[in-house]
């Protein structure tokens, strides 16, 4: 056997190799979507003796919808959930693609004192900065139980992440030329922002929008600690009150499930053409 046919021989292994591992780790990722939504049309003892199946003996139900949003309220959820998740993404993208432009276009050693406490940051756990948060907010303060505070905190624990990405991206996407050029003409420091170097950064912004957005609107902790009254939860809190001390309706979990899922999967699809991109906009050309 020649050494040329002994390397594609090679080579294919590794290919099959790789696409039987990739295959595995998709199955492991997909299947718990697929019995949420094979499950979400079964009543409750279809789904416990005949999980897998894809319609049990009871056949086709959409009665477990109106009764899960009754039971959780899920208008009234799905209005806060709506809020905290728009106003902390659009607070984020703002003030971190500001505080970026800021940091990379000005040789200020304080910037970079600042962008380096940025990233130091991101490695702290959040579970560390629980407790004193809810004695600082709560305690001392007493301005727990608002929206206002949750969309604070948002942005407060997600503004080092987009910042980095920001950065990385004015670095090496936007030439200092156009900016340059804008100040030539006429621009203000604030102009050439809006009008120039904002719009080149619209991949970057959808893919920081999709990852903040995806986070606020799935995060349980965080508003569980802030938020006391009913009236105020979101999704993710609501969905609680199917889980019970001595039975669970597995039926109205799952499409409280799907009805959480729903709105974040349909932004992921408009949004998902950025997402590659805007992840390697800050990479070194």
């Amino acid at each position: 056997m020649d050494a040329n046919k002994k390397a594609r021989i090679n080579r294919l292994i590794r290919h099959t190799i790789m696409i039987v591992i990739l295959a595995v780790l998709l199955f492991c990722f997909i299947f718990p979507f697929y019995m949420v939504i094979i499950n979400v049309f079964k009543v409750k003892s279809d789904i416990v003796g005949q999980p897998l199946a894809l319609i049990g003996k009871h056949g086709f139900t959409l009665a477990n919808f109106p009764k899960a949003m009754e039971k959780m309220k899920f208008w009234q959820s799905f209005g806060n959930s709506v809020i905290i998740t728009t106003l902390a993404t659009i607070f984020t993208i703002l003030l971190s693609s500001m505080t970026a432009f800021v940091i990379q276009r000005n040789n200020w050693k304080f910037g970079k004192i600042v962008f380096v406490l940025m990233i130091a940051s991101m490695v702290i756990p959040f579970q560390v900065l629980m407790i004193p948060l809810v004695s600082l907010y709560g305690g001392i303060f007493g301005i727990l139980n608002h929206r206002a505070t949750l969309i604070f905190m948002h942005v407060g624990f997600s503004l080092s992440m987009a910042t980095f990405m920001f950065h990385g991206s004015i670095k090496t996407n936007v030439p200092i030329s156009l900016e340059e050029a804008a100040r030539i003409d006429g621009c203000s420091r604030w102009q050439t922002f809006w009008m120039i170097v904002f719009p080149l950064l619209k991949p970057t912004i959808a893919t920081v929008a999709i990852i903040d957005a995806m986070a606020f609107w799935n995060d349980y902790l965080l508003p569980s600690l802030v938020l006391g009254r009913k009236e105020l939860y979101t999704i993710p809190i609501a969905t609680k009150v199917f889980y019970g001390t001595y039975s669970t309706d597995m039926g109205l979990i799952m499409a409280a499930l799907l009805l959480a899922m729903l709105p974040i999967l349909i932004l992921y699809i408009f949004l998902q053409r950025y997402i590659v991109e805007g992840v390697t906009a800050g990479a070194v050309k």
